[in-house]
């Protein structure tokens, strides 16, 4: 499997994403910076992303949340303002948000660790369209 299609499927990023981290040399490949597109990965290759060791999960995992006002759509944040991986700090899966609200914003978020799916609802040539209530 192509590095970036397996940075992917481990549900750190999109596929694009990944060849931007593959290109900036965030990635390892048994202890091998790689930053050249192309590389095939291996069944007992060890792979990381910044210094920490990434696996294909085994179980895909979806979750819809109902994010509140006050919580900003991100995975962490530098200006340690509340994330929405606050709210779910008990889960043992690592997920991401699938898009995002903004931080006076409430409603639907999927988070997932399943990066090919993620891609398929965000980028805009899969035209999923999303429709937006505001009050």
């Amino acid at each position: 499997m192509r590095l970036q299609k397996y940075i992917a499927s481990c549900g750190v990023t999109s596929r694009r994403k990944a060849e931007e981290m593959i290109r900036a040399g965030r990635v390892k490949v048994n202890g091998i910076k790689i930053d050249q597109m192309g590389y095939i990965v291996n069944n007992d290759d060890v792979v990381e992303l910044d210094g920490k060791k990434i696996s294909i999960d085994e179980k895909l995992v979806y979750i819809a949340l109902n994010k509140p006002v006050g919580y900003i759509t991100s995975v962490s944040d530098e200006q340690q303002r509340p994330t929405v991986m606050d709210l779910l700090s008990d889960l043992e899966f690592r997920v991401f948000p699938v898009g995002r609200l903004d931080f006076n914003t409430s409603g639907l978020l999927l988070l997932t660790n399943d990066g090919q799916m993620s891609y398929k609802l965000t980028h805009p040539s899969h035209r999923i369209y999303k429709t937006y209530r505001v009050k």
